[in-house]
């Protein structure tokens, strides 16, 4: 994999290979990117299934809430 850096006081632009860590660090980065948006995903699922079992919209929960 390619890692690019610039540096913006230099103007200089440098292409290298990524070392063994920046790819680990990459594909951890990835992992829990990846965890997120499924929890998020669960969460919107959940909240949606509770105002469906409700019958009220989500317009209608936030006034209520308010």
């Amino acid at each position: 994999m390619i890692k690019i850096e610039h540096n913006v006081e230099t103007g200089e632009i440098v292409q290298r290979e990524m070392n063994a860590d920046e790819i680990a660090q990459l594909q951890k980065d990835a992992e829990q990117a990846a965890e997120r948006k499924s929890q998020a995903e669960a969460k919107a699922a959940q909240r949606a299934a509770l105002l469906n079992r409700l019958g009220i919209t989500e317009d209608e929960a936030k006034l209520l809430l308010a």
